[in-house]
């Protein structure tokens, strides 16, 4: 990850360049390190012959989180801009034997699946690395059915003076944190909370810590957010 770094004159090919060497072993090494995901995933309701679209679903992990909640969908889209990902999910896919459940080569922030509007919309360790993140969101609320759901779960760094009940960090979290992800293309950004919290009624928000691989005595900021689109 430290060598790769993600290299190329579009956000494609940075993503493939960098997913491409790792994607067999991406799954064990990031479930150390992305916390929260089974968490939010529970909080999140399924809609009986509703749809759910992951955007930034990479290996399609996150499938397995909703357990057998899953067959409750009618359709599944699984969608992201790297193909060595998306062989991954493939492979689990048809592992798993999901008849309900598709991957779909395209941008997070311009997807549309047939049917036209979705139950359920997630997010889980992919703002970050979608540098329009902000089309993400919007795209995320065209998307949803009036009262559909959007779980998001990230890391993040919190604003030098944040809105009453939302986190304060110190100055080294704040800087050493976006620097140290920045190497991988990973952007945290203090404006991911406020910026939901604008656009949809929220449900629940947690705003947390987890372990970072190889590094035992510190621990990253990460947030979980559910919200609902207005009625």
């Amino acid at each position: 990850m430290a060598v790769t770094g993600g290299r190329g004159k579009t956000h494609e090919e940075r993503l493939e360049n960098f997913y491409s060497g790792q994607a067999d072993g991406y799954d064990a090494f990031r479930k150390r390190l992305l916390h929260g995901r089974e968490e939010m995933f529970a909080s999140l309701p399924t809609v009986p012959g509703g749809i759910w679209v992951d955007l930034g679903a990479g290996t399609g992990e996150n499938a397995e989180n909703w357990g057998p909640r899953l067959n409750e969908f009618s359709k599944v889209y699984l969608v992201d801009l790297s193909t060595s990902l998306l062989k991954m999910a493939d492979q689990r896919i048809a592992a798993r034997g999901w008849k309900n459940v598709e991957t779909v080569h395209g941008d997070a922030t311009k997807f549309i699946p047939p049917e036209g509007s979705v139950d359920v919309v997630t997010c889980s360790y992919s703002l970050t690395m979608i540098p329009d993140w902000f089309l993400a969101i919007d795209h995320a609320l065209r998307l949803l059915k009036p009262g559909g759901t959007f779980g998001v779960v990230d890391f993040f760094v919190a604003r030098k003076w944040p809105a009453e009940g939302l986190k304060q960090h110190p100055w080294s979290t704040r800087t050493m944190w976006q620097a140290w992800f920045a190497n991988d293309n990973v952007f945290l950004s203090p404006d991911h909370i406020p910026y939901l919290q604008s656009h949809f009624e929220t449900v629940s928000l947690h705003q947390e810590r987890g372990t970072v691989p190889y590094l035992p005595l510190v621990r990253a900021p990460y947030y979980r957010f559910v919200g609902r689109k207005p009625l």
